[in-house]
């Protein structure tokens, strides 16, 4: 399979390079060269924003799949796909599940997604941007377009900061602000396991639109921070900082203390529509087409281990993200109502 990758270099297309080279793939990918490349694969450099961006392509042959996960402007990706509809025979974009238009829970593809302009710029909304995206490759590609919507992805080097600043949070230790309920579903996909499946749908030629995150109910809020604390036992005992413990606080005495859900507290939402949306879908597609997803504790053992490897100077956890300590001490030492469950 020759493959080529626009982008590359970070997270889930860093990933996708990666699974594709371990393969044995011919891996392209193509970007401005101001990240480091994984191990493998042949650069073609090119800013895909300049109208001269793609140039680069047009002695580089042909292509059994390209893999896009540009999340920016629509017009950029209506532009690749124009230029490599002749010489590619499938191009699969990574979406979002945030193109549905307030989906309930139990939502799956065929739940109506927002208005979007192919040709649009930056001005609209992200929703908006990657199903705009999607109508470009559509328009292009046709029945050779592969879309997969994920939701919220994990795992080692992401530049989100979310499982990142749990973790770190983990480190120092003592009384930790957790957002009940405690049991409350989360649906993520590793973003390894997001690679594993898009490529196993690329191998297969397989057209259409997928859901691509695990099924609502085996992984919790406490299960996930409960293996954040497992995992960073060793380095918060050589620290010298206090035993961790989860202080589970009801919800809606957080939201009534001024936190914000998902920057504040990263990847809770509380119970109402927003988490039905994001966290209670029906993904049995991505199931019936062999999906599978490794443990939770994984991820979060081996994200651990990346930070570990990178050091805190690259960890990446953008301002904004997470909870300040002084704000999170007054917060536990109020009065407030615990939550159990």
């Amino acid at each position: 399979m020759r493959l080529l990758v626009l982008g590359g270099t970070r997270y889930v297309g860093r990933a996708i390079a990666a699974d594709a080279v371990a393969r044995g793939w011919d891996v392209s990918v193509l970007n401005r060269g101001t990240q480091p490349l994984p191990d493998g694969v042949t650069h073609l450099a090119g800013d895909r924003t300049r109208a001269d961006g793609l140039g680069v392509l047009d002695d580089a042959g042909s292509w059994d799949v390209v893999v896009d996960t540009w999340e920016h402007a629509p017009r950029v990706v209506h532009a690749s796909a124009h230029a490599l509809s002749g010489r590619t025979g499938r191009y699969l974009y990574i979406s979002s599940r945030s193109v549905y238009d307030h989906p309930p829970a139990g939502a799956r593809e065929d739940h109506a997604v927002v208005d979007a302009d192919p040709q649009a710029g930056e001005e609209v909304s992200f929703a908006q941007r990657k199903r705009g995206a999607e109508l470009a490759v559509a328009a292009e590609f046709g029945e050779r377009a592969s879309v997969l919507r994920p939701g919220l992805v994990l795992g080692p080097d992401e530049n989100m900061g979310r499982l990142l600043w749990w973790l770190a949070r983990a480190v120092r230790g003592g009384r930790i602000l957790s957002p009940g309920p405690a049991d409350s579903p989360i649906q993520h996909v590793d973003a390894r396991d997001l690679a594993r499946f898009a490529l196993d749908q690329a191998e297969r030629d397989r057209p259409g639109v997928v859901d691509v995150v695990g099924p609502s109910g085996p992984v919790t809020t406490e299960r996930l921070l409960q293996a954040t604390i497992s995992v960073t036992a060793e380095q918060r005992h050589k620290a010298g900082n206090p035993a961790a413990r989860l202080d589970w606080v009801d919800p809606e005495s957080i939201l009534d203390a001024g936190v914000s859900p998902w920057t504040e507290l990263p990847i809770w939402l509380p119970p109402g529509p927003d988490h039905d949306a994001l966290h209670r879908s029906d993904v049995s597609t991505a199931l019936d087409e062999g999906m599978t997803l490794r443990p939770i504790e994984s991820t979060v053992a081996e994200t651990w281990d990346w930070m570990m490897q990178t050091g805190p100077d690259g960890w990446g956890i953008p301002s904004g993200v997470g909870l300040d300590p002084a704000r999170e001490r007054q917060i536990l030492d109020a009065e407030l109502p615990r939550s159990t469950s």
